[in-house]
């Protein structure tokens, strides 16, 4: 039985004014999905009867907020994209004597890596400093630490590849049992940290912000809200990276950039 609109509105409600958690503007429809595998996994019968838990159990509610965060992600994810950054913002970002880069909803920090291989490769990554954020400090601890089971580096190799990598993948990792851990040097220029995309403002002005498939999860009136912190965390001619599925297109931003690769959504912010 799908969950019924008032339970998950009282338990939304509830998350954000015992805890803090505010998915009061997330996409409905997949927050419901996503309510619903939870309620299976921890065989709870209705939505009435998690919020009764959660708002006496936080550990409950911990794993409810990991339930609810997207934290799918892999090394050299949409190999295109890469392909892209590095034809079209790489020859603009040599101009540039440093590099603030934001990497917003890292989730366990995949992606992050990879663009601080890909950034080693083309000789930039030592005048750049990357800060990698998300609002689910469990997620962050796994990227901190840069271990992934080893049997995913089978297919993070291909991605690699048609990423446009120029080396032997395996250069950057060391295998240990089951897991890789992932050459030092590529933490080197990161700063990983807390920072909730809805309730937290800008921090910096930034050269380049990559948040790639975290808004299809928000609402319109999310989506508005980030895109204006976005807008005014990137220095001109800043450089926006979403998700294929996403879009500055019907915001009130659709002007304030020019399209870099359309098809991979790299935006210019304007003058």
């Amino acid at each position: 039985m799908k969950p019924d609109d008032l339970d998950v509105h009282l338990l939304i409600e509830g998350l954000y004014h015992r805890y803090g958690y505010d998915f009061r503007n997330y996409a409905s429809a997949s927050l419901k999905r996503r309510i619903q595998s939870f309620l299976k996994t921890e065989e709870i019968a209705t939505v009435a009867e998690l919020r009764a838990q959660v708002l006496t159990d936080r550990a409950c509610a911990e794993r409810l907020l990991l339930g609810l965060t997207v934290n799918t992600t892999a090394m050299f994810r949409d190999p295109s994209f890469y392909v892209a950054f590095r034809q079209q913002v790489v020859p603009l970002l040599r101009t540039y004597p440093f590099l603030r880069i934001w990497h917003a909803g890292c989730s366990t920090g995949q992606e992050v890596y990879s663009m601080a291989i890909l950034l080693q490769e083309e000789g930039l990554y030592h005048r750049c400093r990357i800060y990698a954020t998300d609002a689910n400090d469990r997620v962050l601890q796994i990227a901190r630490q840069g271990i992934y089971p080893s049997k995913q580096m089978q297919d993070y190799t291909q991605l690699y590849l048609k990423a446009g990598g120029l080396r032997t993948f395996s250069e950057y990792y060391t295998a240990k049992y089951n897991n890789v851990i992932l050459r030092p040097a590529l933490r080197e220029r990161v700063v990983f940290g807390e920072h909730n995309l809805v309730t937290d403002g800008s921090f910096n002005e930034f050269n380049v912000i990559i948040c790639r498939n975290v808004l299809i999860y928000f609402n319109q009136t999310l989506q508005n809200q980030v895109h204006g912190l976005f807008y005014n965390s990137l220095c001109k001619f800043g450089i926006l990276g979403l998700g294929k599925q996403e879009t500055i297109r019907f915001t009130k931003y659709e002007t304030a950039y020019d399209d870099l690769a359309k098809a991979e959504k790299l935006y210019r912010r304007r003058n």
